[in-house]
Formats: structure tokens, C-alpha cells, sequence
């Protein structure tokens, strides 16, 4: 008989720890998963309750042996003892939320052998689910995070605005302002993505005012039946509508195609006539110092070239504005990289330590003098929730392939004002002088610069963009745009030499060299072309008469003057000219053969290399 009762006592204790259990927990304090837990813990209670009622009742009427109450407490032995250890597991560790229903899983999978405990588990994991899944329905259904106890595997940051997608380079909203936490549910690991993801999508359309309820929701209430799981194919419905909702939203209401193209038309140079004529007006403005420009005037010749050029018809062209910046390009492309973001990983693998002390020493080294030539760049305003692709991060990345260009295009510009200069020169009888070595570096410098040019926009950006734009095309969420544009953004900028900090040096040097050489020629030929008047008081000694321009000749190619006017050549001219012109000479020939080793060497990894190598090598062979 005492052997009878110590197997029997345990039952009691079990519902001693049991019921203590769920007074603790009754309360909401403990969490919505905890009181549901409790209240399923306290139903099976009741039936012991009544077991016991029922074998007091057999006792009074003398019919309840000490044998026979062992027999009726048996069955009830097991499922005790298993809620005894999944209770003081959960009071030890203090567990709620996801880690109760872990739990209750881990447990009903430890009971294999025992059908009754483990079918007792998959009971209570079901009821303590309830309210758990009640949060994620509103979640996948509305994008509304109804959690009053931080039960719940995703967390809502609050202070990230969206604002600041527009605002802030390193914005993280999008990837924490709602984010998964620490403990999900066993049952939903594998789904977790696609219900963080789901309400994020439902969440931006409710922010636009966009009234979003997932057709099937009142009839698809998300339940835990155990291995059936049919809750995960609510999940999967709820993630597609939602994702194409967004997509449509922001694809037709909302016309990303056209920013795409506008993007590509204003900062990538596509339809480039409004900055010619732009580059033309403005041109006084530019040539000052940053902090002495007027952003304001610059913005209204901004517009002025927009509306008398193809750029009119574009509905988008009004949210373009200018700015100017403080730095110059390689300096800005510095101080993003030390920003510790992720352009930094961007950057080739010869950007060593040696690359980098090269670096700064270049940018140290940079003209001070720097003007807005060198600083200016385009804005572009965009509103949510296009924000999400054109971001502050995608607009600074624009804008830096833009600065690119626009230096490029001026020191291409200067360079054909020096080749009319010399045009200027074609009737007087210069062969033999200093000047027709000037006529062929300026060749050789134009071919730098236009072989540069054509690779950037026609080699890099315009391959690359129609490649993302058809891959936009057949996309199924927001968060693949997002990922082919911000591919396309990175793999421009290496292929634009933005991050070879070693390469962009050479090509600065080289530009350097090329607006120096141009500013000198086109001071010098004026300067070094007399009228006749100065040059009949020179001694022959002094200078010479090379050719003189026909009365006949001067009436047809200056019809507008009616003087004659003779131009003169003279012999110490010619050696500052000479100077002059061996030390540009000199200067550019080392730079260029070294810019064009650096490529071939790179090209092997780097094959995009090989492509503008392939375009200067003909200048190589010349130098």
C-alpha cells in the first residue's frame, strides 16, 4: 500500500506546480501567448477536477480501493508529469511569446512514444497560438503590428521616418525601420521573410493612402492544425498580392519607368543638348569659386536650357534642380569611402594601403582653386514612396557619375576651342614652326578625351542601363527594383573608374593637363599673331613675314572687316611657343603611357578594362 501511494502522490504534486503555474500567468502582464496558455492549462485542470470529483464520489459510496484509484489515476499520470516539466521549463526561464510555443513544440516532438502526452502538447500549442497568430494576421493582412506585449518576432522602429530616404545617404529605413527580432516561432523560420516582407509592402500602400485589404481575409483565418500547416499558403498568398499591389502602384500610378528614363536622360547625359546649351550660358557663373556662386541663377539658366531644348516634353523635367558642391569629385568619392558604407566595398582589390596613401596624396594635392566646372552636379526631387528606389544613397551615386561626365564634356569643349584657335592660324605659312606640333597634341588630346567619353556612355551606361530597365520589366516585388537598380548604380561607378582611385587619378592628371595645354594655346596664338602696322616697325632680325593674306582672300573669309590685316610669325615666338608646348608634350605623353600599362595590366581581371585600353592603344602607338 505505501509503494501504491508514492507512485500516486507525484499526480498531486504535478497539479500543485500546475496550478500555481497558471495563477502566475493568468494575468496579460505575462503576454497574450501566456494567457492563452494559462486557460488552456486551466481546462485540463477542470478535468482532473472532475476526475477527482468523480473518484471522491466512489470513495463515499465505499467503492474506491486503493487499487482502484491507482487504476483511474494512471491515465492521467503521464499527460501531468509532461505539463509538469513544460511548466517549470517556462517558470525557470520565464518564458512567453514565441519561446512558449518553441517550447511546446520541442516538448510534443520529445513525446514521440507517447501518442496521449504528445497529442496533449499539439492541443495546447494550438490554443497558446491563437493569439499569436491573431497578431499575424493583422500583420499580413493590413500591415498593422498589433502588439501590445512585444510578443511578436517583428519590431517597428518609430524614430526612422521616411523622409529620410531623401534626406540621410545612409538611411536604414527601409531595411530596419521594421525588422525581425530574436525568437521566432519554429513553425514560421521558414516564412519569416515573407511575412516581414509582406507587411512592409502593405504598410508603404497604406501610407499612400492606398486602401489595402487582402480580399481573402475574412474567410482565411491563419490556424496551426498541426503537420497540415495551411497557414503558410495564407502567407503566400498574402505576400504575392501585396507585392503586386506595391509594384503596380508604384509602376503605374506612380510611373517609375519614367524617372528611370529622366534619370538616365538628365544624369547619365542621354539626350544631352540641354547641357550644351547650358554649359554655354552659364559659363560665367561656373568659372567663379562655389561659394561665390549663385545657385539661384545657375537654376534659372538650368531651366532656361531645359525648355528650349527636347528635354520640354519630359513631364518630369521640372523636378530638376541644380547644386553645387564643396569638394571635387575624388575628394567627395573619399569622404563617402571613410563613411565606412557600402560604396567602401565596392572598391577594387588594388585599392591596398599603397592605393590609398596614393589617394589622398592626389587629392591633396588637388588645385585648391577648384571652380564650379569641377563642383557642379544636378538634384533631382522625388517623392514616396519612389523614394524607395531613387534614395538619397541612388541620387548621390547619379550624381557622382554625372560630375564625371559634365568635366569631361568641359574639358572636351576646351580642347575644340583651342582646335578653332588654330583654325585661325590655316592662312598664314606655318609649316616648319612650333605650332603645327600644337596642331597634332591637340589631335592626340581630343582622341583621349572623345575615347573616354564614348567608353563612359556608350561602352558603361548605356548597356548597362537597358539591362536593368528589362530586368525592372519582369520583376515581381519592389525589393528586386530596388536590387537590380542599385546593381546597375555599383557596377557603373566601378566601371567608370569611380572606385579604381588609381586609374581616376591618371584620368584627372591627364584632364589637368589637357585644360592647362588649352588655357595656354588659346592665349598664346592671339597673343603671338601681329597686324602689319607692328610688324613694318620690326627688324628683320626680330621677326618675319611668313605669308600675307590677299586682299581677295581677306574679303571671303572675313566678309565683316573690310581692313586687310597681315599677320606675322616671329622667330622668338616660335621658341616660347616651342617651350611651351614640349612641356605639355612631355607631361601628357608620360600619363597617357602610363594610364594605358595600368589598363592592360588590370584588363585581364577587370576585362571592361580592355575595352578602353583597346580605344587609347592606337593613341600609344602615336606618343
Amino acid at each position: 500500500m505505501q509503494e501504491l501511494a508514492k507512485r500516486i502522490l507525484p499526480l498531486c504534486e504535478n497539479y500543485i506546480i500546475i496550478n500555481l503555474y497558471v495563477e502566475s500567468r493568468s494575468h496579460f502582464k505575462h503576454g497574450l501567448v501566456n494567457h492563452a496558455f494559462a486557460a488552456a492549462l486551466r481546462a485540463i485542470l477542470q478535468d482532473y477536477h472532475a476526475m477527482v470529483a468523480q473518484l471522491e464520489h466512489q470513495f463515499r459510496l465505499g467503492r474506491l480501493s486503493l487499487q482502484g484509484l491507482w487504476f483511474f489515476c494512471q491515465p492521467m499520470m503521464g499527460a501531468m508529469q509532461a505539463l509538469t516539466v513544460v511548466v517549470q521549463k517556462a517558470s525557470m526561464n520565464n518564458l512567453s511569446g514565441s519561446a512558449i510555443l518553441n517550447l511546446l513544440q520541442s516538448q510534443a516532438a520529445a513525446m514521440a512514444g507517447d501518442n496521449a502526452a504528445r497529442s496533449l502538447l499539439e492541443k495546447l500549442t494550438q490554443h497558446a497560438c491563437a493569439p499569436y497568430l491573431g497578431i499575424l494576421e493583422r500583420w499580413v493582412y493590413e500591415g498593422v503590428i498589433d502588439d501590445p506585449y512585444w510578443e511578436f518576432f517583428i519590431a517597428e522602429n518609430k524614430t526612422l521616418q521616411k523622409e529620410s530616404l531623401t534626406q540621410d545617404y545612409n538611411a536604414k529605413y527601409w531595411q530596419q525601420r521594421y525588422s525581425l527580432k530574436p525568437g521566432i516561432p519554429s513553425f514560421l523560420t521558414n516564412a519569416a521573410e515573407a511575412i516581414l516582407t509582406t507587411g512592409k509592402y502593405l504598410n508603404v500602400l497604406r501610407e499612400c493612402g492606398h486602401h489595402v485589404q487582402v480580399p481573402f481575409a475574412e474567410n482565411a483565418k491563419l490556424t496551426n492544425s498541426g503537420q497540415n500547416r495551411p497557414y503558410l499558403e495564407c502567407i503566400n498568398i498574402a505576400y504575392n498580392f501585396a507585392s503586386a499591389e506595391l509594384l503596380n502602384l508604384i509602376t503605374q500610378k506612380y510611373d517609375l519607368n519614367s524617372r528611370l528614363r529622366s534619370m538616365k536622360h538628365y544624369f547619365l547625359l542621354d539626350q544631352g543638348d540641354f547641357l550644351v546649351h547650358f554649359m554655354d550660358i552659364a559659363r560665367d557663373e561656373l568659372i567663379k569659386k562655389p561659394a561665390t556662386i549663385s545657385v539661384e541663377k545657375l537654376q534659372s539658366l538650368l531651366d532656361l536650357a531645359l525648355r528650349t531644348s527636347v528635354a520640354v516634353s519630359d513631364p518630369c523635367h521640372e523636378d530638376l534642380t541644380c547644386c553645387v558642391e564643396r569638394t571635387s569629385l575624388p575628394a567627395q568619392l573619399d569622404v563617402l569611402k571613410k563613411m565606412g558604407n557600402s560604396i567602401s566595398d565596392l572598391y577594387t582589390p588594388t585599392d591596398s594601403l599603397e592605393g590609398d596613401s596614393n589617394s589622398e596624396n592626389f587629392i591633396q594635392s588637388a588645385p585648391v582653386n577648384i571652380t564650379g566646372l569641377e563642383t557642379f552636379t544636378l538634384n533631382y526631387k522625388v517623392q514616396w514612396p519612389l523614394s524607395l528606389v531613387l534614395s538619397r544613397k541612388a541620387l548621390t551615386k547619379y550624381q557622382l557619375i554625372f560630375r564625371l561626365l559634365f568635366h569631361c564634356k568641359h574639358v572636351e569643349r576646351q580642347l575644340c576651342g583651342t582646335w578653332q584657335t588654330h583654325q585661325s592660324t590655316r592662312s598664314l605659312n606655318l609649316l616648319g614652326t612650333a605650332i603645327s606640333g600644337s596642331y597634332v597634341l591637340c589631335q592626340k588630346m581630343l582622341h583621349f578625351m572623345q575615347s573616354l567619353v564614348h567608353y563612359l556612355t556608350f561602352e558603361v551606361l548605356e548597356p548597362n542601363w537597358h539591362v536593368m530597365y528589362e530586368r525592372v520589366q519582369t520583376t515581381k516585388s519592389i525589393d528586386e527594383v530596388m536590387q537590380h537598380h542599385d546593381y546597375f548604380l555599383d557596377k557603373c561607378l566601378k566601371e567608370c573608374l569611380l572606385l579604381w582611385p588609381e586609374i581616376l587619378q591618371k584620368v584627372e592628371k591627364l584632364k589637368s593637363i589637357c585644360l592647362q595645354y588649352s588655357a595656354a594655346i588659346q592665349w598664346l596664338i592671339p597673343s603671338m599673331l601681329v597686324s602689319d602696322s607692328v610688324v613694318t616697325n620690326v627688324n628683320s632680325s626680330d621677326g618675319v613675314v611668313l605669308k600675307e593674306i590677299s586682299n581677295k582672300g581677306a574679303n571671303r573669309t572675313r566678309s565683316r572687316h573690310r581692313a586687310q590685316t597681315i599677320r606675322a610669325w616671329k622667330s622668338t615666338d616660335d621658341a616660347t611657343f616651342k617651350a611651351t608646348l614640349g612641356k605639355y608634350e612631355e607631361e601628357f605623353t608620360e600619363e597617357m603611357k602610363s594610364l594605358i600599362i595600368f589598363l592592360s595590366s588590370c584588363s585581364q581581371a577587370e576585362p571592361y578594362l580592355a575595352h578602353l585600353a583597346q580605344g587609347l592603344q592606337g593613341l600609344g602607338k602615336d606618343l
